[in-house]
């Protein structure tokens, strides 16, 4: 589809695409993370008492889940660019609308709906990619896509927390406001419409309902989809009960951004190492090994909550080799689920997302309220979730992993031809 509004005085290339990309999904993280050493204020002000603070977090994800359904179908019909303004704005307003809040039940109406209308943020740069690239290919662009995607969990934290030095919490969302502003410029000058006439999809209930069944009945791609949403669950309990943790068992709340940021990096090492190498080895064999590597790491965690004092070190390390190992998963599963789909990029985007959003939000309300104050409940759900997201992908590999490249292809072209 052509688009005036996407005109260009120079070539929109790999680079600013990737760019561009994760500075969309990173306004979804910094509406989370910038937060995050706010809760206490937050919750104090707002009137809300114990763990309920988390659910400020939790709604914008519940909304996010609920959201994503729509947005993909819509952007498979009238295009990408629509639908991303569409959440730009409603993300600005949004913001805006936050910093005038008085109740506690109003903010969460608003945070839930604010996920719901900006849910496109998250939906359609993935099937913008999946427009260009495909294959190991596009497990390597999304690699970097969410490389320069963490810088913000790393960052949004220290400015939530340097912000709070100077002003009340309520400067944040308007922060939020401002850098939506910024990003919505930058889309309108330099984004082209990806979406070709040929992969048009029509607007009816029937055929958005008929692709995202697809999109979620795919053998190859259902084990993916669920099993990534269940380790995402378990960083979702962590995000919702990162304030506690750090402040309430370890003692370190003046220090939260640094510990976060410092846990979160090793996301940021693995989504760079997985776009050296996932060419090269193939994202199932990658994937898998990330799998294995995650479960081993909550296993140990479990161990060391265990202790009667756990050490801030000991958590903190497994922590970020938890993250590390996301880093390998988030990639390498979100491509292999979404290779089917060429012509349904949209619609998949949209299904496989709900699907991660709405489960990740569950488990992670879950585990947050579960909070003892200690890390213990954290490392048992990690391990539990890696456990059951072992046994999807074995179901949909067949009950064989580590695929070699080839292989991954040749399997695929066999499941088609058989469904045909």
């Amino acid at each position: 589809m052509v688009d005036a509004g996407s005109s260009e005085k120079r070539p929109f290339g790999e680079r600013e695409l990737i760019i561009l990309m994760a500075s969309l999904m990173s306004l979804q993280a910094f509406g989370i993370d910038s937060m995050l050493p706010a809760l206490d204020d937050m919750a104090a002000e707002l009137g809300a008492t114990g763990n309920d603070q988390q659910y400020i977090i939790g709604a914008y994800f519940l909304g996010s889940g609920l959201g994503a359904f729509l947005p993909g179908a819509f952007a498979d019909r009238f295009g990408r660019r629509p639908v991303l303004f569409f959440g730009l704005i409603s993300y600005i307003m949004l913001s805006l609308a936050c910093v005038f809040v008085t109740s506690f039940e109003v903010m969460l109406g608003i945070r839930l709906a604010q996920g719901m209308a900006c849910a496109g943020l998250s939906i359609v740069p993935t099937a913008i990619i999946r427009d260009r690239v495909g294959g190991d290919k596009m497990a390597r662009m999304m690699s970097l896509v969410i490389m320069v995607f963490l810088a913000v969990p790393i960052l949004a934290p220290g400015i939530g927390q340097l912000i709070l030095l100077f002003a009340e919490w309520r400067a944040i969302f308007g922060l939020m406001a401002t850098i939506a502003v910024l990003v919505t410029i930058w889309v309108w000058v330099r984004l082209p419409e990806s979406l070709t006439q040929e992969n048009v999809q029509e607007l009816d209930v029937a055929t958005i309902l008929q692709n995202m069944g697809k999109s979620l009945s795919n053998r190859v791609s259902l084990g993916y989809v669920v099993g990534s949403s269940l380790v995402f669950g378990s960083l979702y309990g962590f995000l919702m009960s990162a304030e506690q943790l750090i402040r309430v068992t370890f003692g370190m709340g003046d220090y939260f951004a640094l510990i976060f940021g410092g846990a979160v990096l090793g996301m940021v090492v693995s989504s760079f190492t997985n776009s050296r190498i996932v060419e090269k080895f193939g994202a199932r064999r990658v994937g898998h090994s990330a799998l294995l590597g995650f479960l081993a790491i909550s296993a140990l965690q479990v161990v060391s909550a265990s202790q009667e004092a756990q050490p801030l070190w000991q958590f903190v390390t497994l922590l970020a080799l938890n993250m590390t190992a996301l880093g390998f998963v988030g990639a390498n599963f979100s491509s292999i689920a979404m290779q089917p789909f060429e012509q349904i990029a949209g619609a998949a985007s949209s299904a496989h997302a709900s699907l991660r959003l709405i489960t990740g939000t569950i488990l992670g309300a879950i585990i947050g309220q579960s909070f003892d104050g200690t890390a213990l409940p954290l490392g048992i759900a990690m391990t539990l979730c890696a456990i059951a997201a072992l046994i999807l992908v074995l179901y949909s590999e067949r009950g064989k992993l580590f695929r070699r490249p080839g292989q991954a292809r040749r399997y695929m072209l066999l499941h088609d031809i058989m469904r045909r």
